[in-house]
């Protein structure tokens, strides 16, 4: 059987993509018995010409079976499980696929499952009680889940398309497969990744839940065992694992402190800090689409500036979203972004940062970003009243360097309350600096960015992890073999889908280790 493809197809907003179907038949000259869509995007150069550009698929046969993966032989399985440390995206498909290779493994999370996770994420914005291990950073998902679950990615990982399959075999909307701009959403992504845990308990894996890595013991420079300690019940015990994939997530804080105590090298990486700013989402949708966005998915955006001779950007863009609390220490403020799949909320958001170097860290240490974000996140947590309502100012006050008394047209979606602080005196003068002359910037390619009304909430810090922790070409640390560092946390990732390919490579490395 032939497959048949088709670029560059483009259709109107207002027309159907059944259309799509007759255009393969007309090639065929009967109707395709395999017919898909393969990639979608809006181009919105003209405004007055919105349209769709499609690349579809389709013959007149059933298109061949994915064969499935070769399992490891049962006589040469570990005696021992994989120890997975972490249960966001990297630690949730390396689990899955050393499972389609025959591997058992245990999935340990410091964090509570979703269900309970969301619980102490809303007693948080209305109690202000931080449960610092059960919060927007840490618990089943990671991050991620508590996001946009934006799946689009910068790096072109042979594993992507695994990804996105993965998360539609799961529960995903089918969609993912061929959006150009793919997104699960917040409330879709809880169900996915619930659906990925009962999946691998079915199985004969193991996900067990409030559970931390307290220890490691590596000796002559391999891994001996690690300690795990039961948060509930307070119960620890020492695991012996075939090997360890250490797929914690950037904020881990206090598990890289033990990991360096333990001699694995890790080195300071640079990551960007700043705010979210917050537009009317019509507003965005009006000057990305003219007045056709009523009739459109909710328009985002992503801006480069190099106004400054920091370059400042956006991140992690949620349209029709909300800006969420996401501290996980004690007397610490921190911002993130999160939409729901609908993207029906009245603002738009973003992280507006910009890069921030070693040399701002103040010192060598491995950790040295770490306590560099913690002095941020503690100011901001002074500046906003010392009860973890965030600081927030208008962009129009921001740079004029005075504290907001008032908002104009748009309110902040912040939860957990906010508090007017001049945000100059939160963020470091370069940082202020460069996000200042990129807002001017941003407008000219983005009307109504620089808008005086747009409100900034402090303090978007956990863009990235703030250390890489060293491996080889095995995928191994340096300092510990048996060691596999993973994903966003270990600084070999940037978001759900790069972490969740990482994830993927992992395992592959460990199968054929073990071949």
């Amino acid at each position: 059987m032939q497959v048949k493809t088709l670029s560059g197809i483009k259709l109107s907003i207002d027309k159907k993509e059944s259309e799509l179907v007759k255009i393969a038949q007309k090639q065929l000259g009967k109707t395709p018995s395999y017919f898909a869509i393969r990639k979608k995007s809006l181009d919105a150069r003209d405004k007055g010409n919105l349209h769709y550009i499609y690349t579809i698929e389709f013959s007149d046969g059933a298109p061949e079976a994915k064969p499935p993966l070769e399992k490891l032989p049962e006589g040469k399985l570990p005696k021992k499980p994989v120890l997975i440390i972490g249960s966001g995206p990297a630690g949730l498909f390396c689990a899955l696929r050393l499972l389609e290779r025959g591997i058992p493994s245990i999935v340990i999370e410091r964090g509570p499952c979703v269900e309970e996770r969301a619980k102490k994420i809303d007693v948080f914005c209305k109690e202000k009680r931080l449960d610092v291990n059960g919060n927007v950073q840490f618990g089943e998902g990671g991050a991620g889940t508590f996001s946009d679950g934006k799946l689009n990615t910068q790096t072109h990982s042979l594993y992507n398309r695994d990804v996105l399959e993965t998360f539609v075999r799961f529960g995903a909307p089918q969609e993912i497969l061929w959006l150009q701009k793919p997104h699960i959403g917040s409330d879709n992504l809880r169900s996915v990744v619930r659906n990925m845990r009962e999946y691998l308990r079915e199985s004969g894996g193991q996900v067990r839940f409030d559970t931390l890595l307290k220890d490691i013991c590596v000796k002559d420079g391999v891994l001996q065992k690690a300690l795990i300690a039961d948060l509930k019940n307070g119960e620890e015990a020492w695991i012996e694992p075939s090997a360890m994939v250490l797929a914690v997530g950037h904020s881990a804080r206090d598990t890289f402190e033990m990991l360096l105590a333990r001699g694995v090298e890790m080195t300071q990486k640079e990551f960007a800090i700043g705010v979210r700013i917050e537009h009317l989402q019509s507003a965005i949708g009006l000057a990305q689409y003219g007045k056709a966005y009523t009739r459109l998915p909710a328009a985002d955006y992503k801006l480069v500036s190099h106004a400054h001779e920091r370059s400042a950007f956006t991140f992690c863009m949620c349209p029709g979203g909300v800006v969420m609390p996401a501290a996980s220490e004690e007397e610490g403020v921190v911002s993130n972004g999160m939409s729901n799949y609908a993207r029906d909320e009245r603002n738009a958001n973003a992280a507006l940062i910009a890069q921030v170097k070693q040399s701002d860290f103040g010192g060598e240490h491995p950790l040295a970003g770490v306590e560099f974000q913690r002095r941020i996140e503690r100011a901001a947590f002074v500046a906003g009243g010392g009860d973890y309502s965030a600081p927030v100012q208008t962009l129009g006050d921001f740079l004029r360097g005075r504290c907001s008394d008032r908002f104009g047209e748009v309110l902040p979606s912040y939860a957990a309350g906010t508090s007017f602080a001049d945000l100059n005196g939160v963020l470091p003068s370069v940082v202020c600096d460069s996000l200042k002359a990129s807002a001017l910037d941003m407008d000219r390619r983005l009307k109504g960015f620089a808008n005086p009304d747009a409100v900034l909430t402090g303090v978007e810090t956990r863009t990235s992890s703030p250390v890489r922790i060293q491996r080889d070409e095995q995928l191994q640390s340096v300092s510990a073999k048996g060691l596999f560092p993973c994903g966003e946390g270990a600084g070999y990732a940037g978001g759900i889908t790069s972490a969740a390919a990482d994830g993927l490579r992992v395992a592959e490395k460990i199968y054929s280790i073990l071949c």
